[in-house]
């Protein structure tokens, strides 16, 4: 057994199981004592507390910082992907490494992405040879933060959870704590608060409040705390900006975020989201719109460009609405509120801050007076979603037509770069709303060759726009109406005025054969089977 007390400042100094335990367990030794051997193996008391701490640095205002670690776990999961160019199947699981951090209530904090389409997580804590089989409570794509729990008591002996701090400051300085790549054992990178803004998450595909440091965060970093210089955490690490002209840039979920999904997942028992405003908004900086919109000098805001249709604001704002304030914090024409000092943020960071269902007192100017409403505030319905929740895609097939539903991980796997989909998908993608909330864009992902598709084997991604002359809303509707379809043909419109007719009796009988073929044990993904079709294909 060795006992080692590390000073950030000097070399390490050991006892060895040598000295007898009698000589070192004295009553005239100063209270926290540490005993020390010196390279003469002659014995000497160093009266410094062993444990781990916050020191101050010599000279300086900043302290150097020596986290409680014992906190920090490492994260191994084993991932199976959802296969998008074959739904009815899944990909070749993978094993990746990250890291976590316990808080109370035998909780675990790690990112989403981290344990995205998990089929295995397992954790261990620092300077332990045991992995404990852990149980995803809730994951939060949107701000990229998950909650773990483990079932064993025996990985909770020792551990003392993580404390929060508050938002850090500008020049504050930090420390990510994690396993990153290049090593097995617990690392330290420290920096300082870099910046401050809205920031735009990767695996979340959304803008939520961000805090950029120049402390290293690379592979496996991620879901490790961020401390400061009291030993609290103040975020989580989560990407870093990789570039030739840029070095040191990582980014960390800040305080505020993170507090936002704890509650959220401790008030409803499971996570919600982050509400939006279904709006898009033009800045106000130009005089002339201003005054046309009879905007008064002291008046600033943001008019409304569009509604989403699906969200609850839609039935009171209009278009050309100015928007004033938001809860009583007044909005300035670039769309930014007050933050801190010598600090402006977008006003979106006001509505994140708010939960699925909460009230907010909205002030617009309208037709040159003054209007206020009181606004239920609503999850994001998007034509094209950023995400599929962890479900497995939905698929349809009839005569070798693989229907799916369009989403950004589908764009994704068949394009690779979203810049790279075709240039109506990605108009969709960017400007198109929904006009209800189970509206779904159904695209033809590829044609399984077959005698009875003969001619239509390079229709691909192509959208479905109606069926039979009734129009597609989403792909459950048109599996039933293929499904009930009594007449002779079926009749599918695609856009480019393209059009596939199958004869109705030949097209079903020649599915069960191509399933077959190809090895698929439905023609429907569960999600879309009822009563009616689950006793046919019976």
């Amino acid at each position: 057994m060795y006992l080692q007390f590390i000073n950030p400042t000097s070399t390490t100094t050991t006892l060895n199981d040598n000295i007898p335990i009698s000589k070192i367990a004295s009553s005239s030794l100063p209270q926290q004592s540490l005993v020390v051997v010196d390279q003469n193996g002659e014995l000497g008391v160093v009266s410094e507390p062993m444990v781990q701490r916050w020191e101050g640095g010599g000279g300086g205002g900043g302290g150097r910082v020596v986290p409680a670690m014992d906190a920090v776990v490492k994260e191994f999961c084993v991932h199976t992907e959802p296969n998008f160019s074959l739904p009815w199947q899944r990909k070749k699981q993978y094993s990746t490494s990250s890291s976590g951090f316990v808080i109370k209530g035998r909780r675990v904090l790690t990112n989403a992405h981290s344990v995205d389409h998990h089929t295995q997580v397992k954790v261990k804590k620092r300077g332990s040879d045991t992995k404990y089989l852990a149980t995803v409570l809730a994951i939060g794509t949107e701000c990229d933060i998950a909650m773990l729990t483990v079932s064993d008591d025996e990985f909770w002996e020792g551990i003392s959870p993580v404390e929060f701090g508050t938002l850090p400051a500008l020049q504050d300085a930090v420390a990510v704590v994690g396993y990153p790549i290049g090593g097995d054992t617990i690392s330290v990178t420290s920096g300082v608060v870099s910046r401050m803004q809205i920031l735009s998450y990767v695996h979340g595909s959304t803008e939520l409040l961000g805090m950029q440091i120049d402390a290293a965060i690379n592979s496996g970093n991620s879901g490790g705390p961020a401390f400061n210089d009291k030993g609290k955490c103040v975020g989580i690490a989560f990407q870093s900006l990789k570039h030739e002209d840029v070095e040191n840039i990582g980014y960390v979920i800040p305080i505020p975020v993170i507090m936002h999904f704890i509650l959220d997942y401790e008030k409803n028992g499971a996570y919600t989201g982050f509400p939006i405003l279904g709006i898009e908004w033009q800045k106000m900086e130009n005089p002339d719109l201003r005054m046309s919109m009879g905007m008064t000098p002291d008046q600033k805001g943001v008019r409304i460009r569009r509604m989403e249709p699906t969200s609850p604001e839609s039935l009171v704002l209009k278009p050309s609405d100015v928007i004033l304030s938001f809860d009583g914090v007044n909005i300035a024409n670039d769309g930014t509120v007050p933050f801190r000092h010598g600090e402006r943020m977008g006003f979106s960071y006001l509505v994140s801050q708010k939960y699925i269902g909460d009230n907010a007192l909205v002030k617009v100017l309208r037709n040159s007076q003054t209007l206020e409403f009181n606004i239920k505030l609503a999850k994001h319905k998007e034509l094209i979603p950023s995400h599929i929740e962890g479900k497995p895609p939905s698929y349809y097939i009839i005569a070798g037509f693989v229907f799916t539903a369009v989403s950004v991980p589908y764009l994704r796997s068949e394009f690779g770069n979203i810049f790279d989909v075709p240039i109506k998908l990605l108009d969709k993608h960017l400007h198109e709303m929904a006009e209800s909330v189970d509206e779904q864009l159904v695209v033809v992902s590829q044609v399984l060759v077959a005698d009875i598709n003969i001619g239509y084997e390079d229709i691909v991604n192509n959208q479905v726009l109606d069926f039979n002359g009734k129009p597609v809303k989403n792909l459950k509707s048109l599996a039933n109406m293929v499904e009930n379809c009594n007449d002779e043909y079926l009749k599918f419109s695609l856009e480019y005025n393209q059009m596939v007719v199958l004869q109705t009796k030949t097209a079903r009988a020649a599915t069960l054969d191509i399933l077959t073929t190809h090895c698929i044990s439905s023609s429907m993904s569960d999600d879309l089977k009822t009563k009616h079709n689950m006793l046919q294909e019976v």
